[in-house]
C-alpha cells in the first residue's frame, strides 16, 4: 500500500524539463493505469450502465408481472376447471345412483314376471292334469257302462224269454198310455 501512495507523491516530484523516460517499475505503472481505465469507465460508462440496469430492472418487473397475470389466469382456470370436475362427479354419482336404482327396479320387475310366468305355468299344469284326470275317469266310465250295459242285457238276454218279453213290453205299454191319459 506505501508503494501505491509513494507513486502518487513521487509524482509530483518528477522534474517537468527536459527529460522524458520510461518507468520501469510495472507495478505504479499498472495501478495508475487501472485507476485511469476505471475513473474513465465509471465517468462514461455510468449512464450506459445505469440504463442497462434499468433496462433489466423493467423487463424483470414485467415479467413478474405477466407471470402474476398468468398465474391469475391459470387459478381462474384451475378453479373453473375443479367446478366443473365436481359437477361432473356429482352428475356421475347421480347417473350411478339412477343406475343401480334402475337395475334394481328391473332386477325386482323381472323377479316378479317370472314368478307370475311361474304361477301361470303352474296354474296351467294343474288344469292340464285336472283335464287329463277327467278325461281318464270320464273314459273309464264309458268303458265300466259299456261293459255293465254289455252284462246286463247277456243277462236280459239269457233270461227272458219271449212271454217275459211280451209283458215287459205290455206293461211299459200301459204305463206309458197311463202317463199320457195324466198329461191330456
Amino acid at each position: 500500500m506505501k508503494n501505491v501512495t509513494d507513486s502518487f507523491v513521487s509524482l509530483g516530484y518528477w522534474p517537468s524539463a527536459g527529460s522524458f523516460g520510461f518507468n520501469t517499475d510495472i507495478f505504479s505503472t499498472n495501478l495508475i493505469n487501472i485507476s485511469v481505465v476505471l475513473g474513465v469507465l465509471i465517468f462514461f460508462g455510468k449512464g450506459v450502465l445505469s440504463d442497462l440496469l434499468d433496462n433489466r430492472k423493467r423487463r424483470i418487473l414485467n415479467t413478474i408481472r405477466n407471470s402474476e397475470e398468468l398465474r391469475g389466469g391459470a387459478i381462474e382456470q384451475l378453479e373453473k376447471a375443479r367446478a366443473r370436475l365436481r359437477k361432473v362427479e356429482m352428475e356421475a354419482d347421480r347417473y350411478r345412483v339412477n343406475g343401480y336404482s334402475e337395475i334394481e327396479r328391473e332386477k325386482l320387475n323381472l323377479i316378479n314376471s317370472t314368478s307370475k310366468t311361474l304361477e301361470q305355468l303352474e296354474n296351467y299344469k294343474n288344469e292340464t292334469i285336472q283335464f287329463e284326470q277327467q278325461r281318464a275317469i270320464n273314459q273309464v266310465r264309458q268303458r265300466v257302462f259299456q261293459q255293465a250295459l254289455r252284462g246286463a242285457l247277456g243277462t236280459l238276454n239269457s233270461c227272458l224269454n219271449n212271454e217275459l218279453h211280451l209283458r215287459t213290453i205290455s206293461a211299459n205299454i200301459g204305463m206309458l198310455e197311463s202317463m199320457k191319459g195324466i198329461t191330456d
